[in-house]
C-alpha cells in the first residue's frame, strides 16, 4: 500500500513539474504565447511554405550539405529527421546511413516527401506521423535525431526532448540547427530565431550534455548534444 501511494505521489508531483515549465502571455505577433525558459514559442510554418524549404538558394544561404558532412554519418546509422517537412534534408542524409525515419505532425508534408523521395528512388525512409507530446519513434533504434529550424517551433517542447532522450540510443545524439538570435541583421522573424545560450539551456533541461558548437555555418547554429 505505501509503495502504491508512493508511486502516486511522484506521479502527481511529476505532472505538477511539467505544468510548471510554462506560463502564458498574450501572443507575440508570431507567437502563440506560451512561454518556456524565457522564449516564447513561435507558430508552426505550415505545409503552404514548402516553397520556402525547397528554394534554389538554401545552398546557398545555409550550406546544408556542410550540415550534412558534420554529421559524419556511418553506413550503418539509423538517423532520425524531425520535423522533416518536404524531406530536403531526409534527401541528403538518406543516401548516407542504413534507415531514415521522416517524422513531422503534418500528413501534407509526408505526402510531398515521400512523392519526392519516390521521384528521385531514395527507398530507406520510413514515415512517423509525430504528435504534439510523443515522437512515436521506436526506442532504442536511433543513433542521431537532427532537428533544422524546427525546435523552436515545438509546442511541448519540454515533453518532446523527454520523449527523445528515452527513445534514443545509450550513446545517441541530437543536433540542433536554428538561426542565429544573436544576429540582428538576419531578415528572419524574431521567434523563428535562438541564441547559442537559449538552445544550450533548454536542451540540458531534460538531461542532454551540450557537446560541440560547430560554427562554420553562415546563418545558423549548429549544437551537438549526447545522451550519455
Amino acid at each position: 500500500m505505501k509503495k502504491i501511494f508512493i508511486i502516486f505521489y511522484l506521479i502527481i508531483v511529476n505532472s505538477y513539474l511539467f505544468s510548471q515549465n510554462y506560463t502564458y502571455k498574450s501572443p507575440s505577433r508570431d507567437g502563440i504565447g506560451k512561454i518556456y525558459l524565457g522564449r516564447e514559442i513561435s507558430k508552426i510554418m505550415g505545409h503552404q511554405g514548402v516553397e520556402w524549404l525547397e528554394r534554389n538558394s538554401r545552398e546557398i544561404e545555409e550550406k546544408p550539405l556542410k550540415v550534412i558532412k558534420n554529421l559524419n554519418l556511418k553506413s550503418s546509422d539509423i538517423v532520425a529527421d524531425f520535423g522533416s517537412g518536404s524531406g530536403y534534408f531526409t534527401r541528403l542524409i538518406a543516401p548516407k546511413c542504413s534507415l531514415v525515419y521522416a517524422i513531422d505532425i503534418q500528413k501534407e508534408m509526408h505526402e510531398i516527401n515521400n512523392s519526392i523521395l519516390k521521384k528521385d528512388n531514395i527507398n530507406n525512409v520510413k514515415f512517423i506521423l509525430g504528435e504534439n507530446k510523443e515522437t512515436n519513434l521506436p526506442k532504442n533504434k536511433i543513433d542521431l535525431l537532427i532537428m533544422v529550424d524546427v525546435y523552436h517551433e515545438l509546442e511541448f517542447p519540454y515533453e518532446i526532448m523527454s520523449n527523445i532522450y528515452n527513445i534514443l540510443k545509450q550513446n545517441g545524439k541530437v543536433i540542433f540547427v536554428e538561426y542565429k538570435g544573436e544576429d540582428k541583421k538576419l531578415m528572419i522573424k524574431p521567434l523563428h530565431k535562438m541564441t547559442l545560450n537559449q538552445i544550450i539551456i533548454e536542451i540540458r533541461n531534460v538531461g542532454f550534455k551540450f557537446e560541440k558548437n560547430i560554427e562554420s555555418l553562415p546563418r545558423q547554429h549548429m549544437l551537438i548534444f549526447s545522451k550519455s
